[in-house]
Formats: C-alpha cells, sequence, structure tokens
C-alpha cells in the first residue's frame, strides 16, 4: 500500500493500479502487503496476506507494495523480500536513502517507472500526482521475465551492478 503524500488529509491507503498489473503479465502467488481481495480484486494473486506478513511464510512469487508512510518500516520489508528471493516490489525511488543502497543492488533488475503511478483509492479513483516516483525491484526469473515484458508501457529497466 503506498502512501500518496499529496492526499494524506482523505486517506493513507493507496494502492497499485491495474494498469501496472496488466503491464507485468503475469499471476502471483502471493500479495504480501494485501488489504484483501475483496479490496483489490485486480491484483493477479493466488493468496493474499492481510496481516502479521512479517512473520508467516510467503509461498512462492511475491507482489509486495509495503507501506511507504513509516519512517524505516520499508527496511523489514525489503529485509524479508531480499531473503525471500523470489518476487517484484514496488517501492520508492529515493536513491539517496541508505535502505535504497543497501537493497537495491540485491535485485535482478530495477524499473524505473515513468510517467509515476497514479495511485487509487478503495473507490478505484486516482489520487494526485505523488512527490516521489517508484521502482519495480525483482529477484528471480518469473520477475525479470515480467519486468522485461513491462519495460516498454512502465519505464526504462535497469540491472544492478552487483
Amino acid at each position: 500500500m503506498a502512501l500518496d503524500e499529496q492526499s494524506v488529509g482523505a486517506t493513507d491507503e493507496w494502492y497499485t493500479p491495474p494498469h501496472v498489473f496488466q503491464a507485468l503479465g503475469c499471476r502471483f502467488d502471493v500479495d504480501v502487503a494485501s488489504p484483501g481481495r475483496e479490496v483489490t480484486p485486480w491484483i493477479p494473486a493466488d493468496e493474499f496476506i492481510t496481516e502479521r506478513s512479517l512473520e508467516k511464510n510467503w509461498p512462492g512469487f511475491s507482489w509486495m507494495n509495503a507501506p511507504f508512510g513509516a519512517r524505516m518500516a520499508l527496511v523489514q520489508w525489503l529485509e524479508k523480500f531480499c531473503r525471500h528471493a523470489n518476487g517484484i516490489a514496488l517501492v520508492p525511488d529515493r536513491t539517496s536513502c541508505p535502505w535504497w543502497q543497501r537493497f537495491v543492488p540485491l535485485a535482478d533488475l530495477v524499473l524505473f517507472v515513468a510517467p509515476k503511478i497514479r495511485f487509487i483509492d478503495k473507490h478505484c479513483q486516482e489520487g494526485k500526482s505523488p512527490a516521489q516516483g517508484t521502482c519495480l525491484l525483482t529477484i528471480g526469473t518469473r520477475g525479470v521475465e515480467a519486468l522485461r515484458r513491462a519495460q516498454g508501457r512502465l519505464g526504462v529497466l535497469m540491472t544492478p551492478i552487483k
């Protein structure tokens, strides 16, 4: 669940819109930071973890749009994502942050999303343009294939130097 900082007064929960998943052209085994299938039925996942995800095992190929808002909370999510090593994570593109410099080199590919994703609320209404851009990080073969499919529609691919 991304945080659209310009719309915080109305809600702090913003979801990845359907066009992102259409561009990726894949199905996930699990959405690990989900509000639930009933809130985001367009997310192509077989399972939706709605609570205590960091304490649970993640089965198979995962989608992760972890909360952006809590300071340093993203580090915990990225630690688990990198240990799991099979999925796609949507993160803010904060290249100067220590977490970025720690975790992005562990990814197999990074897709810098352009233009910025206009996240949607629970009624599928677009928010204002977010303050920061986003990237999709992937680890694993299925994620690499999905980001390559999406690059022409969602942005520019880069391979981290390991």
